[in-house]
């Protein structure tokens, strides 16, 4: 299995259908009427669909165990057919599309399964996804496409050559994956008033993002987040409580970061920790869910 440590728990939905095609129009009128010797078919499938889908992990190699939070099963009768169609909701970091179309067609293998004694040419078809929702197809509307970023290192261990900067070269290296502009990477020390200077300056120079690295701990030199706290416009606390709240789950340590994230004009500012990990770890979180912030800011302009 690929590993998903690294994604976020979000609501996801996916839709699948199957269909069973029978060749006597009598076939449909005694699954209508209930009358197939082994049962009521459209219970009986729709139940095996809903144990289907809670094992799909069981049966499909490459797929996670997740918690089903909801199934849906419907039919749509024809006069030679029976459309299957399967709603399943989870709040996980995968999808549930396989989940969906594995429960469809157990639903259509079952009722297979029970009309075949009295219909001997039935077949299954188009077992397919419908419908997804959730995950990246999600956020596909909260593009990168010509933002801009400036990333600075507020270490004094890094500013005078002491330590290598590796938790900033991280940051620059997701951005590129993002697909955001870098137009200046800057190393510099942690007074206070050299960060707001610098953030500052590079709000002016019109970057969507300016991505502050280090100085969230809790040393006496760790004064990021005061520094930036005296001069964002607007605080947006969720982006802190995304960090912190995915950080938590991996390490109870990140209890000790203190992020910042705010606006200063149109320009978004994040305090991000100095360490690799923690770094990753808060790009992770909130990216690329935080491009929305742009679509938001460009919709009130209209």
């Amino acid at each position: 299995m690929i590993n998903i440590t690294t994604k976020s728990s979000t609501l996801r939905k996916a839709i699948a259908q199957a269909i069973l095609r029978v060749s006597r129009p009598e076939t449909i009128v005694a699954v209508i009427n209930k009358t197939v010797p082994k049962g009521d078919v459209l219970e009986m499938a729709k139940t095996a669909g809903l144990f289907a889908a809670k094992r799909t992990a069981d049966i499909i190699p490459d797929c996670h165990p997740l918690p089903i939070e909801y199934t849906g099963i419907r039919y749509e009768a024809g006069k030679m057919e029976i459309r299957v169609y399967v709603e399943i909701h989870t709040i996980y970091k995968t999808g549930v599309e396989v989940e969906a179309m594995h429960a469809a067609s157990v639903v259509a293998l079952t009722m297979y399964d029970m009309l075949k004694p009295i219909d001997k040419g039935i077949s299954i078809e188009q077992i397919k996804l419908v419908e997804k929702r959730g995950g990246k197809s999600d956020l596909a509307k909260d593009q990168s496409q010509h933002l801009r970023a400036a990333v600075i290192v507020c270490s004094d261990s890094v500013a005078s050559g002491k330590k290598e900067d590796s938790a900033g070269r991280q940051v620059v290296d997701q951005l590129q994956v993002l697909g955001v502009e870098l137009s200046d990477y800057q190393i510099i020390g942690s007074a206070k008033a050299d960060i707001q200077k610098a953030v500052k300056e590079k709000c002016a120079a019109s970057n969507h993002l300016v991505i502050c690295v280090g100085g969230t701990g809790l040393a006496s030199n760790d004064t990021t987040p005061e520094a930036l706290h005296e001069i964002l416009e607007k605080e947006v606390p969720g982006i802190e409580e995304a960090m912190r709240n995915y950080g938590q789950q991996r390490t109870p340590y990140a209890m000790l970061s203190r992020s910042s994230a705010g606006l200063i004009g149109e320009s978004l500012v994040l305090a991000l920790p100095g360490s690799t990990r923690g770094a990753k770890e808060s790009m992770n979180a909130i990216f690329p869910a935080v491009f929305h912030i742009f679509r938001v800011m460009l919709g009130s302009r209209h």
